[in-house]
């Protein structure tokens, strides 16, 4: 694998992780460039949300390096990626259901270098923080909610919601996990149109075990299997991949 710089947003070298003597991520390289859009897919067990773990610090590695944008970020808190431009919808997933969608992309938003917080300073002063709030829930398509409570919302706007903070939180990186689980076919199609208008310097890599939806926005798609990656390739060499179809697009179970 090349030495990982700046062309490269994500650069996995010989991660693995065991639990108890199952090896849930065997040694792995995985590399994905600054701005595209990877799909992670595989059958139940595979290990990718192992390897998101991994990759976003969930979790310890057994073995191996992980940098995003040229850091060595494998010894880095959840804290620390983040600030060094690493979103995940799982970390912010909790909703605040009693406030508004606008109040929810504002705390999110806060938590960027640029913006700081004091509680005594009144809302109305937050002028520069309200504006990247509604410039977040344009990109998303909550323009038009933002003060309703988002419990009120719907299942699907929710979702859409998860991918404004995490974008409000000015990420070069962001992971998603499942954005499309419980949506309706209508809400599936809303959420795959604003995860690809997404800015195109920011970096996505998403699991997602809907194939319409991986199909609709990913670039390349990396197959796992077992704990190792089987294949990469363009959604046309992924379709056309027989080992694939043997292991994961046949079988109806995944995670």
């Amino acid at each position: 694998m090349n030495h990982p710089d700046q062309t490269h947003a994500l650069a996995v070298k010989n991660i693995s992780k065991n639990f108890g003597g199952v090896h849930a991520v065997r040694p792995t390289d995985f590399v994905v460039p600054v701005g595209e859009r990877r799909a992670l897919i595989g059958p139940n067990g595979a290990g990718k949300t192992t390897l998101f773990n991994l990759i976003t610090g969930e979790l310890k590695p057994d073995s191996g390096e992980i940098n995003i944008f040229g850091t060595d970020i494998t010894r880095k808190s959840i804290q620390q990626r983040s600030r060094l431009g690493l979103g995940r919808t799982y970390q912010i997933s909790q909703l605040f259901l009693e406030l508004s969608v606008e109040e929810n992309l504002f705390l999110a938003g806060k938590t960027s270098k640029k913006f700081g917080f004091q509680f005594a300073k009144p809302w109305k002063k937050y002028g520069d923080e309200r504006k990247w709030a509604s410039e977040v829930a344009t990109q998303v398509g909550l323009e038009n909610h933002m003060q309703e409570k988002v419990s009120e919302i719907s299942h699907g706007m929710q979702r859409q919601l998860e991918v404004g903070m995490a974008m409000a939180m000015r990420p070069r990186l962001i992971m998603l996990d499942e954005p499309a689980a419980g949506l309706s076919p209508s809400e599936r199609v809303i959420l795959t149109g604003l995860i690809k208008n997404l800015p195109e310097e920011v970096t996505l890599i998403l699991i997602e075990h809907d194939m319409e939806v991986v199909l609709g926005i990913a670039e390349r798609i990396t197959v796992m299997n077992r704990g190792s990656i089987i294949a990469e390739g363009t959604p046309q060499e992924i379709r056309q991949n027989q080992e694939v179809q043997d292991v994961y697009l046949g079988s109806s179970s995944n995670d």
